[in-house]
């Protein structure tokens, strides 16, 4: 796997927090993000079922800038 490591969320304590990684090979991008309230969820329900294979994350808009960094790194574009 060719998992790259691009940046954690730059507000928190560098622990247990949003993380963004890139997969070039896969041309996919991963995160890890908070796990939504039940609220959220049948929110996101609404525009129809999530798999037991998929999830819902909450990641800060303050990450836009890596989150963009991590699909520019996953498409093979070069990296700013």
């Amino acid at each position: 796997m060719s998992l790259r490591f691009i940046a954690k969320d730059p507000n928190t304590d560098g622990a247990n927090c949003p993380t963004a990684w890139a997969d070039a090979e896969k041309q996919e991008v991963v995160l890890q993000g908070w796990l939504p309230d039940e609220a959220t969820l049948a929110k996101c329900r609404e525009a129809g079922p999530i798999p037991d294979s998929e999830g819902v994350i909450r990641i800060p808009i303050r990450m836009a800038a890596i989150i963009k960094e991590a699909f520019d790194a996953a498409s093979g574009a070069p990296v700013q």
